[in-house]
This record gives C-alpha cells, sequence and structure tokens, in this order.
C-alpha cells in the first residue's frame, strides 16, 4: 500500500443531477498519478468531473480535496474556457495568476511562468494573437499552457487531446511531463485508446453507473477479453 498522501479522495458519492449517473464512487488518486476516464457518451464522465471541481453538487458523499488553497485545483473544460477577445499572453498568465500569492517578485515570476509555458506547447509566436483567431488545436494548446503555467496539484481535463493530431498529442504530453515530475496528478476524459495507451496510468470507466477502476494493464486485459 502507498504511503503518499493522496490529493482527491472520493468517498460513497453519488454523481449526477436528479438521478445519478454514477452511484458509490469511492476512489483516490495520489500524486503523479494519470487517470484516464472512458466510456460511452452521456454515461457521466464530464459530470464526474465537473462534480471533482466543486461545479455540481454530488447528490451523496465526501470529496475531499488535499490540495493547496490557492491554485491547487486546475481546471480545463470541454470548451475551454479561454478568453476569446483576449490574447494568449493574458489567457496563460490567468494560469499562472490563480497560483502566485501576493509578493514583490510576483510579476516577475508570473512572466516567467507563461514565458516557459508558451515555449513548452509551441506557441511563443502567438503571444500577442487573440485567440478567437486561432485555430482548434491551437486553442487546446493555450489551454494546457494556462494549465502549465498555473502548475495545480491536480489537473482536471475534459478531452483535452480532442482536436490535436498525433504530432501535437505528443507536443501536449511532453509538455505536461514537467508538472508529473513536480508531483501534479491529472484526470482526464478521453475517447481515443491510443492516447490512452500513450499517457494514462490508471484507468476509470464508468459503467451500468458504476466507476471501475483499472491499472493500465488490467484494462488492456479487459479490451482483449472484450474483443
Amino acid at each position: 500500500m502507498s504511503t503518499k498522501q493522496p490529493v482527491l479522495e472520493l468517498k460513497n458519492v453519488d454523481i449526477g443531477y436528479n438521478d445519478a449517473l454514477v452511484n458509490n464512487v469511492v476512489a483516490q488518486v495520489l500524486p503523479g498519478e494519470i487517470i484516464a476516464v472512458l466510456g460511452p457518451s452521456g454515461i457521466g464522465k464530464t459530470t464526474l468531473i465537473r462534480t471533482i471541481a466543486g461545479l455540481v453538487e454530488p447528490l451523496q458523499g465526501d470529496i475531499m480535496l488535499h490540495t493547496k488553497k490557492k491554485g491547487g485545483l486546475g481546471y480545463i473544460p470541454q470548451r475551454l474556457g479561454l478568453v476569446r477577445h483576449a490574447s494568449v499572453r493574458h489567457n496563460v498568465a490567468l494560469g499562472a495568476k490563480a497560483s502566485i500569492s501576493f509578493s514583490k517578485t510576483m510579476f516577475e515570476e508570473r512572466r516567467n511562468r507563461v514565458d516557459e509555458a508558451v515555449k513548452a506547447l509551441g506557441i511563443e509566436d502567438k503571444l500577442k494573437e487573440p485567440v478567437r483567431r486561432l485555430s482548434g488545436g491551437q486553442l487546446r494548446r493555450v489551454a494546457t499552457a494556462r494549465a502549465l503555467a498555473q502548475r495545480p496539484q491536480l489537473l482536471l481535463a475534459d478531452e483535452f487531446l480532442s482536436e490535436l493530431d498525433h504530432q501535437n498529442v505528443e507536443i501536449v504530453i511532453e509538455a505536461v511531463q514537467k508538472l508529473l515530475e513536480d508531483g501534479t496528478s491529472i484526470i482526464m476524459v478521453e475517447h481515443h485508446e491510443e492516447n490512452v495507451r500513450l499517457f494514462a496510468t490508471r484507468i476509470w470507466v464508468i459503467k451500468d453507473n458504476q466507476l471501475h477502476d483499472y491499472s493500465l494493464e488490467e484494462w488492456e486485459q479487459s479490451v482483449e477479453e472484450e474483443e
């Protein structure tokens, strides 16, 4: 059994709106884990992410976040949540602002984080561009850069690899490796099995109103058995 302190604990949680989409979730997330959430459309994957983010109240049970209060939780929604009339720099800086407390050096630290994040995502030439002028794949990279600049302990990402070709998926994965090395955990909704195999260390499959928790090896075996 791991001695690491979980960054997230779910205890007997029912998730949904009027009726539960997922029942009696018991799970925890440890530092540095990458958990892919799988299941058909409409089964509750996005609702699960939104509930963990505090945007939807659980129907019952306890959700415990063990992160720092300022900037400890990052969230990339399906629609990305970017300020479309503002520049790339402004949007990425919002991530840095979310986690850097007031100090004499805060402006320099924010600037450094923005510069590092956009360079890692290969969008440093877009800093002054309004995000409304960017392609779908570029928007995904801006949202990821914002998360890098925030440096959360837990990042929730809803299909943040969608609209990216294989080359750009690899760019994003390489960029977030620094977060993982620093102990950030990621829970991501994903549809493409090839991305899961590239990125995830654990798999949550939502099926029949239950969350099934697999290691990557256990999940691959279950996929083979179903074929």
